[in-house]
């Protein structure tokens, strides 16, 4: 594991690796919580999380899962919705620190949460409708740019 110091120079100098997980209810409704922590404090965003060094891309799913939902997830059960680039002004070290994150974007189906959400990354969460994610302002850009995926891969299922 990285040290403080260490982190810092790796998020000022190279891109992180990270997957969101795409929450859909039954109702077509995505979970989104109030980000606690920059970049993106104080946004609704979808929950997700980097992937460590030495980490497999499965093992790092079913850790952001239980990190950020407190859900045992897999990756198999999930669709890739793409790989999407964000760009902050400000990282976890403040804004003399921007942020460089390569996204892998998975769908999960959800029927409900059966847990308690965790806390940690985010202060509260709610469901929210396609329409919502895509005219709310408080809901971060970078938490709808798999929109059009999305919405094509609903269009298919439903046709």
């Amino acid at each position: 594991m990285l040290n403080h110091d260490e982190f810092r120079q790796v998020v000022q100098n190279a891109p992180l690796f990270a997957m969101d997980l795409v929450i859909l209810n039954k109702r077509n409704e995505i979970l989104v919580g109030l980000r606690k922590n920059p970049p993106a404090q104080g946004y609704w965003f979808v929950p997700g999380g980097r992937v460590f060094k030495g980490e497999s891309l499965d093992d790092g799913f079913v850790r952001i899962a239980l990190t950020e939902l407190n859900q045992n997830l897999e990756r198999v059960d999930s669709k890739l919705l793409g790989l999407y680039e964000h760009f902050y002004d400000e990282s976890i070290f403040g804004s003399s620190v921007s942020t460089h994150y390569i996204n892998a974007t998975h769908l999960v189906r959800l029927v409900s949460i059966d847990a308690e959400l965790p806390i940690g990354q985010h202060e509260v969460y709610r469901w929210v409708s396609l329409d919502s994610l895509n005219t709310d302002p408080t809901i971060h850009q970078y938490s709808k740019v798999f929109l059009p995926e999305l919405l094509k891969i609903l269009s298919e299922q439903s046709s």
